[in-house]
């Protein structure tokens, strides 16, 4: 097998491809253009968007042309894979706002050059589209009956499938196509989700081209106990730092199940497949696994000077080492101390729990910590004399979250 699919086959980047060992003789033969692609839904990626970015690097690493397409035009509409309802209508502005968000987030993790790695956008060539002459060219090579027969449109077909979000597969299977004349394109990858679309799109272009494209597939990522892969209580883990700092990045991944660890660690960052299995190896302690694993992949994403500082805070919160000033923080009045705060108010007020009926069956749980007392009564008040020397106090929710409190 061509060694580019070999190793994306090792780190677990496989589910399904039109024909594996046609594609691999293509590839060994010289570069082949590729493409994934993304809509811009919300004005930031969450990690379950990166599976297949972190196999365009890998492919890109290997001498092959990849490029990242925003889908400004298919965003319009609305993607019904994976979805048990239709997804909310934005403007065509916020659309274009987002989708400039999107590619600066992935030009960070790729690093677009034009020629290696580039950018599209298919609201170029959807938005001006006939509607009369799409359906004419591109419509007459659909069968509604085949359609109805893919996962993504069956599952829809229970709760209710909108005419709009039908023609979501002509119009991706169409990218493929004007991706396919524009830049030579051989190749669409994704989720495992997207298996229908990506089959349409490549039976389209040898129906108009006359031409052999393939698609390959990758699992969609959950973790050992069945749970969607990324999920927090905050809810996605995002790239933005704005919307999940690089501290609750750091932790999510050093916080990770052992039976997830070589996983994540081969899909996840870009450790040679030797090392990932040394640091899964039987005796080893796991968590030299999970820090090494935290501080790649947030290096990766948000740059090696958060990673540290994020490992820097990690070990302060959690092994009595290390700065505490790199600790998710909050500033707090010193007044209120001084007249006795809350705890529900301060687990509140520092960001620990998002409402005080949270912060009062956390404390009535036993998970609410004041340095390393336990404190359990919704009506205790927390004063000055528990700050320390520097005028702080480190504040912890259950076994994982923590906030280091100065005053003011």
């Amino acid at each position: 097998m061509n060694q580019a699919l070999d190793n994306l086959k090792r780190r677990g980047f496989f589910a399904q491809c039109t024909d594996a060992d046609r594609l691999s003789s293509v590839m060994e033969e010289g570069p082949i253009t590729f493409y994934v692609g993304c809509d811009p839904t919300g004005t930031s990626l969450h990690i379950g968007h990166m599976v297949p970015f972190f196999a365009f690097r890998h492919l890109r690493e290997a001498g092959h042309h990849g490029i990242a397409l925003i889908g400004g035009g298919t965003a319009r509409i609305g993607d019904p894979s994976g979805k048990t309802e239709m997804r909310k209508m934005l403007s065509y502005e916020q659309l274009d706002k987002n989708a400039a968000s999107i590619a600066a987030q992935l030009d960070r993790f790729v690093g677009f050059d034009g020629k290696a790695a580039m950018t599209a956008n298919n609201k170029d060539w959807l938005a001006g589209l006939n509607y009369i002459d799409f359906l004419r060219e591109i419509g007459s090579h659909f069968s509604v009956n085949r359609m109805l027969s893919f996962e993504s449109y069956r599952m829809r077909m229970e709760t209710g499938l909108s005419f709009i979000e039908f023609n979501y597969q002509l119009l991706q299977s169409y990218d493929f196509l004007e991706l396919h004349r524009r830049y030579g394109c051989r190749l669409q990858i994704g989720g495992d989700d997207q298996w229908g679309n990506i089959v349409a799109g490549a039976d389209l272009i040898r129906r108009v081209e006359g031409a052999e494209v393939f698609g390959m597939t990758f699992p969609l990522v959950t973790t050992a106990d069945g749970k969607k892969m990324g999920k927090t209580e905050k809810g996605a883990l995002f790239l933005d730092p704005g919307m999940t700092s690089p501290y609750e990045f750091f932790q999510y991944w050093r916080n990770v199940q052992d039976t997830d660890l070589k996983r994540f660690l081969l899909m996840f960052t870009f450790l040679p497949v030797e090392e990932c299995e040394a640091l899964c190896a039987p005796g080893k302690n796991p968590n030299e696994g999970k820090e090494r694993l935290a501080w790649e992949i947030t290096a990766l994403i948000h740059g090696q000077e958060e990673a540290s500082k994020a490992l820097a805070g990690a070990k302060a919160a959690f092994g009595g080492s290390g700065d505490r000033s790199a600790m998710p923080g909050a500033v707090l009045s010193r007044s209120t101390f001084e007249a006795g705060y809350n705890i529900v108010d301060l687990f509140t007020d520092a960001g620990l729990v998002s409402s005080k009926s949270e912060g009062r069956r956390l404390v009535e749980q036993g998970g609410a910590f004041v340095g390393e007392l336990a404190v359990t009564g919704v009506k205790a008040l927390i004063g000055t004399d528990h700050l320390d020397q520097d005028g702080c106090l480190i504040l912890r929710a259950g076994k994982k979250r923590y906030c280091r409190v100065s005053v003011r």
